[in-house]
């Protein structure tokens, strides 16, 4: 494929930014987001599409998301962390997924619960970690909500709202998301669960 001199300037602009604000990332494309980059370690050799928001409200420079090595995530990508967000090696993150550890207010049922007369943004903030393990695929459009873990080498179909944890080489898919495949390593093919 051969670029234009519009799109050659455009990614020398954006690996000159790269490598002044995160050095050890491969690339982040511009326009980009990034909210507290104290609270965040970006790993080794992070590629970013347009437009993502990459964000920590955690303090005191603890790490509140973290990224292991060869991650790539793609247009508009939203992951927001106040405690724990771990990306594992080799994760692949299609367009427009959310990510979080966090909710505005507490909704589980138990004595902590948020009061609906409270002004939403005022809420006390709560979270659960969430981890995505090494070599997981996340399908377009796709919410990951508070702890969640999703087992390594999972994919997760586009559209899909992941509210509970999918186990090692699955394939989920819904809203919620259920796991529909497993892969079997002795018959070496998914089979339908």
């Amino acid at each position: 494929m051969k670029r234009t001199l519009k799109e050659i300037l455009y990614l020398s602009r954006c690996f000159l930014y790269t490598k002044i604000e995160i050095p050890s990332a491969r690339l982040l494309r511009l326009p980009i987001d990034i909210r507290n980059k104290n609270g965040i370690d970006f790993g080794n050799k992070l590629t970013t599409g347009y437009g993502c928001r990459i964000e920590s409200f955690s303090e005191n420079g603890i790490k509140a998301l973290s990224f292991g090595e060869n991650v790539q995530i793609n247009d508009y990508v939203h992951i927001a962390a106040l405690e724990k967000v771990k990306i594992g090696d080799n994760v692949l993150i299609a367009s427009k997924v959310f990510i979080s550890d966090l909710n505005h207010g507490s909704y589980n049922g138990d004595a902590e619960d948020s009061n609906p007369n409270e002004i939403a943004k005022n809420r006390k903030l709560f979270s659960a970690p969430v981890e995505i393990c090494n070599n997981v695929w996340i399908g377009e459009l796709c919410s990951i909500l508070p702890g969640v873990t999703i087992g390594a080498n999972s994919i997760i179909g586009a559209n899909s709202v992941v509210t509970k944890d999918i186990p090692p080489n699955s394939i989920a898919v819904g809203n919620p998301a259920k796991v529909i495949k497993q892969y079997n390593f002795s018959a070496k093919k998914w089979e339908k669960i």
